[in-house]
């Protein structure tokens, strides 16, 4: 293999010449994929360089992560070849890829749930086998969890099951960073941030850093474009199966991104200043106190107010959502709701979506009462809520029949809150909800969850996002199960929320 210069992967619509002349690490020309009638790639030209971290953005079904999937070996492009340093592979698959140093930390977390920390690190490395392959599999990633996420808190005899969907994404992180007999030469980060709070956000992005700054190559796909804009030396920006640019990180900022993804910046400014407006007070909605309070401090909600919840994730946010949302079917002490509840999940794949069924039923599952003609629910009606959504909420997709994995995962996201939005509660709560959505949907969504606070309607959001937080008329911060501050608008700032979060350690 040769040390410097040649491709490690390169996908051609033609014959190309590999040798050491060629300093890309990694290469993709005219690579196109179909999935039935939608095209997901339409002759794609990527390049990596040797020590570059290159950032992907687009709106989600941009097709970023079909051109991973092709890169790391998960998916076969309908047209081009694969080549990898320099020589073509006819037969490119997940195994070949990783013996030749290419990981991919996918944005659908992969653990086993029913194995431990240290079993998942194993099936990435069959090398570590034989008497004691537990124990090595476990110093192995807990060396590597050390070493990204000073603090992490988590044991390598942990169930994958039993982590909390930061947890398992700080767990995918580091096992795809730790190296036995196979190099690791190129990583696929794809929304490694998405369930991350800003400071493990901030240790993983410093980690990378330095991972490139090694020699090593990366690839950073993020919908938070100031991780993009901060940690990539490079951009591309995808736009309906084609990159429609490629220039230096400093070549771009927040607006020129959004414009070229096909955006229009201004309406986040336009966001920031509708979200200073108090609503007038309702009637109450929500009052809760965390089971851990000790004090008198609780969360209070009126009708028509966005309620953000903040702090470092896993410190009990999103157990208060899910306490509130069972004392609207039972009650429950220290919790007191007065109108129906909906809840979007932001672990879309375990609480949030219906795998064997359509699109459509996703969406009607918590209108049924409305649905029913008699006994049976309306295929006219359901096809009708659907429709009203896909339009409202802007579902890509041609058919509402289709299965629901037929989505990216953005429009997955989009068809919760259809759910949530077209049912009868009057309260939302929203867990982490936006993790993997990319800016083009967020604001189209955070313009909907205001339309709809305006019209009575009340949010619980919690976000590791500092930046969504500007949507939210109050905001709690939690800390060790605890609310440790209430943040009004004008005194809402991220050294503030941060501040809370660590309250002595900040």
């Amino acid at each position: 293999m040769p040390e410097t210069g040649a491709d490690i992967i390169r996908l051609d619509g033609a014959e190309k010449h590999f040798g050491a002349a060629n300093i890309d690490i990694t290469r993709l020309d005219g690579a196109e994929k179909h999935f039935g009638a939608v095209r997901a790639l339409a002759g794609v030209d990527f390049h990596v360089g040797a020590g570059e971290c290159v950032g992907l953005v687009g709106h989600n079904g941009a097709g970023k992560s079909t051109l991973m999937h092709m890169v790391a070996g998960t998916l076969v492009p309908d047209s081009g070849r694969i080549a990898v340093r320099g020589g073509i592979e006819d037969n490119y698959s997940v195994p070949r890829a990783q013996q030749l140093g290419i990981r991919c930390v996918f944005q659908e977390l992969s653990l086993c749930p029913n194995l431990s920390v240290a079993e998942n690190t194993r099936i990435n490395h069959p090398a570590l086998r034989g008497f004691g392959w537990r124990r090595k599999a476990a110093d192995l990633i807990a060396a590597k969890l050390d070493e990204i996420f000073p603090g992490h808190s988590i044991s390598a005899s942990d169930i994958a099951s039993d982590l909390s969907i930061g947890r398992r994404q700080m767990v995918e992180v580091a096992r795809a960073f730790t190296v036995t007999q196979d190099s690791l030469e190129l990583v696929i980060l794809d929304e490694p941030t998405s369930s991350l709070d800003a400071h493990t956000a901030g240790q993983l992005l410093a980690f990378v850093r330095r991972f490139v700054a090694a020699g090593k190559s990366c690839i950073l796909i993020s919908h938070v474009l100031g991780e993009v804009l901060g940690n990539a030396d490079r951009i591309v920006v995808m736009r309906d199966g084609k990159i429609v640019a490629s220039d230096a990180a400093k070549a771009f900022d927040r607006d020129r991104l959004v414009t070229t993804m096909g955006g229009a910046a201004a309406r986040e400014k336009i966001a920031a200043e509708i979200a200073t407006q108090k609503p007038e007070t309702g009637p109450l909605r929500v009052r809760a106190r965390p089971a851990r309070q000790e004090d008198g401090n609780e969360l209070v909600a009126h009708a028509g107010e966005i309620i953000g919840l903040a702090g470092l994730a896993g410190h009990g946010q999103t157990d208060l959502l899910l306490a509130i949302f069972a004392a609207a079917a039972r009650a429950k002490t220290g919790i007191e709701v007065t109108a129906p509840v909906a809840l979007v999940a932001g672990d879309r794949q375990s609480d949030g979506i219906f795998p064997q069924w359509s699109i459509a039923q996703n969406v009607g599952i918590s209108s049924l009462a409305r649905l029913r003609n008699g006994l049976l629910i309306s295929p006219q009606r359901e096809a009708e809520l659907a429709s009203f959504w896909q339009s409202k909420i802007g579902i890509r997709t041609p058919d509402m029949n289709n299965n629901i994995f037929s989505l990216s995962g953005g429009n997955q996201q989009k068809v919760l809150f259809a759910r949530a939005l077209g049912s009868d509660a009057r309260i939302v709560l929203m867990d982490d909800p936006m993790r993997g959505v990319d800016i083009g949907t967020k604001l189209e969504v955070y313009d909907l969850v205001r339309e709809e606070a305006g019209r009575g309607r009340t949010f619980l959001w919690y976000t590791t996002e500092t930046e969504e937080l500007d949507n939210c008329h109050n905001v709690y911060v939690f800390k060790n199960g605890r609310i440790v501050a209430n943040l009004g608008r004008d005194e809402l700032t991220e050294e503030k929320i941060i501040q809370s979060s660590f309250g002595d350690a900040a």
